[in-house]
């Protein structure tokens, strides 16, 4: 069968070719709940615990009203509820701000309808929106998780006709593409430095805490290492890594694939000397495989200081003098396929 290359990606399905930033999800999403009648039912039933009938539905995509924004998607009866849907990727809640402004819509507001909310969707999950989420008075604020979509699928496929289930496989590989997934086909490493000193922790109150453990001993101890899913300074990245590497004592100590990885925004549990303390912001777990010791010394390099974080090739990395080679390989071999 032929392939079909979009944007330097394979398209697997109808849906990756109308995207997969934000409003390309919630497009793709809209049309699935139109054409799945029971996906609609389901997930209206499983938010707001009605039933309802969704011949009597609509559904509006990107709905603007003179300075209240532009909500992602309104379903709606106009009679028994009345939802609307803000669409993240990743592991992203909207803020107070964009959820008050929404509140204030005068749409909803004046709408007869009996359930009314404010939903977010995005790949947190359901327990840790709860927690995070704003409180916004009188109205009541939901979650629904990229993954509780997923899950939806498979339980109304079979209540669903032959044409409704192919839209609706189309879509379980459309969201589990874009659900937070290691990208198997790559080669790049990400080369952190390892400290020596009590890792620490800010709670969701901003309280920092240090722990028992160093840096590097989380890694030596457990063959795990944790970073901040997309935050810190100097920003973490957002999607999980395929391969880590280490340095300290001025060069490159080891290189490994990532095995598995959890989110989370409590390390207690991962690594017992960590505070029991809910953090500010979620982080990535990843579970080490086997380190691939470099067969020479290679030292750090003068483009690199202090804690910085850098991309390189791997069979640069372990091929090159200094890290800083590797990097300067690997960008130029990025820059020669564009």
């Amino acid at each position: 069968m032929a392939e079909l290359i979009a944007h330097g990606r394979a398209v697997t399905n109808v849906f990756d070719l109308i995207g997969d930033l934000e409003n390309d999800i919630t497009k793709s999403i809209a049309w699935c709940l139109i054409k799945c009648p029971r996906l609609l039912e389901k997930c209206i039933e499983d938010l707001l615990k009605i039933k309802i009938n969704s011949e009597d539905t609509i559904v509006r995509y990107q709905v603007s009203e003179a300075d209240k924004g532009i909500t992602d998607l309104e379903i709606t009866d106009n009679q028994n509820f009345y939802v609307i849907i803000e669409a993240k990727r990743g592991w992203i809640l909207p803020g107070y701000s964009q959820l008050q402004l929404y509140s204030t819509r005068e749409g909803f507001k004046t709408n007869p309808a009996k359930h009314k909310a404010i939903v977010s969707l995005s790949e947190c999950s359901e327990e840790y929106a709860y927690r995070k989420l704003p409180r916004i008075k009188d109205t009541r604020l939901l979650h629904l998780s990229w993954k509780s979509i997923y899950e939806m699928v498979d339980k109304v496929r079979f209540e669903s006709t032959h044409s409704q289930k192919y839209i609706l496989d189309e879509l379980k590989r459309y969201i589990g593409r874009i659900m937070t997934t290691q990208n198997q086909n790559t080669n790049w490493v990400y080369v952190v430095s390892l400290g020596k000193t009590n890792a620490e922790v800010i709670s969701e109150k901003g309280k920092s805490f240090e722990s028992d453990i160093t840096y590097l001993d989380i890694v030596r101890k457990y063959h795990k290492y944790c970073c901040p899913v997309g935050g810190g300074k100097g920003r973490w990245p957002k999607e999980p890594l395929t391969y880590i590497a280490f340095r300290y004592d001025g060069k490159l100590q080891s290189i490994h694939h990532i095995e598995s990885y959890v989110i989370t925004d409590k390390l207690h549990q991962f690594i017992p000397e960590i505070p029991d303390v809910i953090l500010s912001n979620m982080h990535f777990v990843y579970t080490l495989g086997p380190a691939i010791i470099p067969s020479k010394e290679i030292r750090v390099g003068k483009k690199i200081v202090m804690s910085n974080r850098v991309w390189a090739h791997i069979d640069a990395l372990l091929t090159a003098d200094t890290i800083s080679d590797a990097m300067d390989i690997s960008k130029k071999r990025e820059e020669s396929y564009s």
